[in-house]
C-alpha cells in the first residue's frame, strides 16, 4: 500500500495519529505493508497509476509494479478500514 501525502497536509496527520501506529500491526498491513511517498517529489519509477494523484492522503494499493485500486482521502477509522479490506479482497489470495 503506498500512501501519498504532502508536507502540511491536516488529514494526513490526522491519519498518521489515528491508523499509523496500529497500520502495521493489523492483517491488512502485514498483507500491504506501507509505503510513503511525497506527491510533491513525484511518483516513483516502477509504479503504474491509473490515473493521477489529486488528493492528499491517497492510498493506492499495488501489485506487481501497478494500481489496483485506490482510497482518496481520510474521512474517519471506519471508512478506511472498510475501504482497505475491501482493497486487499482484489489481490490474489494469499499462499
Amino acid at each position: 500500500m503506498v500512501k501519498f501525502e504532502r508536507r502540511g497536509c491536516p488529514w494526513c496527520k490526522v491519519w498518521d495519529k489515528e491508523i499509523g501506529p496500529i497500520y502495521p500491526k493489523t492483517d491488512i498491513g502485514k498483507r500491504a505493508p506501507l509505503r510513503r511517498v511525497d506527491l510533491d517529489a513525484g511518483i516513483p519509477p516502477g509504479l503504474t497509476l491509473k490515473r493521477p494523484i489529486l488528493y492528499t492522503p491517497t492510498f493506492v494499493l499495488i501489485e506487481g509494479g501497478a494500481e489496483v485500486d485506490r482510497i482518496e482521502g481520510y474521512p474517519g477509522e471506519e471508512f478506511f478500514w472498510g475501504r482497505a479490506e475491501r482493497l486487499l479482497k482484489q489481490l490474489p489470495a494469499s499462499p
